[in-house]
């Protein structure tokens, strides 16, 4: 959590095993998936690396912030509960999203990074003004 909160994508990649289980548990439909690349299936770490800097590119850097309020271990298997607070750079909308990360780590790498979030309050922040 603590690489993850530098910011540094290609740092945060080494942490993650190849290939790694990551899913992102968005509906099926477009539900924005336009305007939020980041929003995807990965298996790489170059994909991991790349999730972090579109994350960064979509969004005010000065406004995000991420309350960790829990988080629950059990063997190799953690879930991190908190919420993400951020403004989307096109829009300059500000949201709130509550999440859950499950990770599992084996052998010192993330091997799984599910992230349940409410998708819909990320859509609307980056919904065009006009729909």
């Amino acid at each position: 959590m603590r690489r993850i909160g530098e910011g540094d994508p290609e740092r945060i990649a080494e942490l993650y095993a190849e290939p790694c289980d990551w899913k992102l548990d968005w509906p099926e439909a477009e539900h924005g998936r336009t305007a939020t690349p980041w929003i995807r299936h990965r298996s790489t770490r170059p994909d991991a690396a790349a999730h972090y800097r579109e994350i960064a590119d979509h969004h005010v850097p000065e406004e995000v912030a991420t309350e960790v309020e829990r988080i629950l271990i059990d063997g190799s298997d953690a879930v991190v509960l908190g919420e993400i607070r951020q403004t989307a750079r096109p829009t300059g909308r500000a949201y709130r999203a509550r999440f859950a990360l499950h990770l599992t780590v084996e052998g010192g790498l993330v091997t799984r990074h599910h992230v349940y979030e409410d998708s819909l309050a990320v859509a609307r922040a980056f919904e065009p003004e006009d729909r």
